[in-house]
């Protein structure tokens, strides 16, 4: 790892922040993924890997919970052309059936959609098998891996790679939407339908700690209820009364931090904050959090002596107007990343 002076201005070098580390220097590395063709509201967050990359230099690198933050070996593989191509055309091809849907159509009804809905589902199934790959291979070097969206559906394959180490782990999900959906709009592995898909192929995966969820459908209610407690959901309404009526945000954290296991996996939907936050996600959600009370969450459970096994960054979308989304979000990764590091600094010395 080269000099890097933390108090200069921000290189563009093509790795996040500027950092002088090569792959084989990181202990993280995130694999960007521009992938948003399953999205059916807003797109855009195929774009919000580059546009992460791009604002992430503008960033200061002193961080209040992480000493020499700026010493973290992390390193941002290239973010792919190829897969960016195979997306732009599929969103296209996927226009016209997400109109038919929306008029009221039936699938079965048009052979000519249903070819495209096979075709975004044969691709998905390729994406999610690449990475899972790529994941394993830094698995075996000792990485801690992490995703950077991209829509939601796109650290399935990270997940399942966690899950085939055979080990048990939680999931910590920010979310406004519990993505909990089967197939939503035929499209097997959607945005709306990661967890659930998580809940039927990972079974180390022993339970789901929801936090923010706010806009959410009664078939999810009920598979909620149906979970025997592998999914407990934190609603934005039921934390907003607490807050309400005086319970501080660091006991809610200590009662969400009280239903994970040991080793957790964090899913950061940037929608989970308040819309003037992330004014251009795909399904921006009223209420949500602050910024700051996710960190608080983050870095209290890397108090919690729980170990961080790899997370994503999902969701965001740049804006032609204004790169605020893409500031936050480098910022919102960030914090995730100092988290990790933090708590891989405390196991690597237990």
């Amino acid at each position: 790892m080269s000099t890097f002076d933390p108090n200069g201005v921000g290189v563009a070098n093509g790795n996040l922040f500027g950092f002088p580390v090569t792959e084989q220097e990181a202990n993280l590395v995130i694999i960007p993924i521009p992938w948003d063709a399953t999205a059916s509201y807003g797109k855009g967050t195929s774009n919000g890997p580059q546009a992460i990359l791009d604002a992430s230099t503008q960033l200061d690198f002193f961080h209040p919970e992480l000493e020499k933050a700026y010493e973290t070996k992390v390193f941002m593989t290239p973010i792919s052309k190829e897969w960016k191509e195979i997306n732009d055309q599929l969103c296209l091809e996927s226009v016209s059936y997400i109109e038919f849907l929306e008029s009221g159509g039936q699938l079965s009804e048009q052979p000519d959609f249903k070819r495209i809905v096979d075709k975004i589902n044969h691709t998905s199934d390729a994406l999610k098998q690449n990475l899972k790959e790529k994941v394993k291979a830094l698995h075996q070097e000792g990485n801690i891996a992490a995703v950077l969206g991209g829509e939601h559906s796109t650290p399935l394959g990270l997940i399942e790679a966690i899950d085939e180490q055979n080990q048990p782990f939680g999931i910590l999900q920010i979310d406004a939407h519990a993505d909990l959906r089967k197939a939503y709009e035929d499209f097997e592995q959607s945005h709306a339908s990661i967890m659930y898909n998580v809940l039927q192929n990972c079974p180390n995966m022993i339970k789901l700690v929801q936090v923010g969820i706010r806009d959410i459908a009664q078939s999810e209610v009920d598979l909620i209820h149906a979970s025997n407690n592998r999914v407990h959901t934190f609603f934005d309404w039921d934390l907003k009364r607490n807050q309400f009526e005086g319970k501080t945000w660091a006991a809610q954290v200590d009662e969400i931090l009280h239903q994970l296991p040991q080793r957790v996996y964090i899913s950061f939907d940037i929608d989970g904050l308040l819309p003037n936050l992330c004014p251009n996600t795909g399904t921006p959600v009223a209420g949500g959090m602050t910024l700051e009370q996710i960190n608080y969450l983050f870095f209290k459970l890397v108090e919690s002596n729980r170990k961080i096994v790899g997370f994503d960054l999902n969701e965001v979308a740049p804006s032609n107007e204004s790169d605020w989304d893409a500031n936050v979000g480098a910022r919102a990764l960030w914090n995730l990343i100092c988290a990790t590091e933090k708590n891989r600094r405390l196991h690597q010395n237990a």
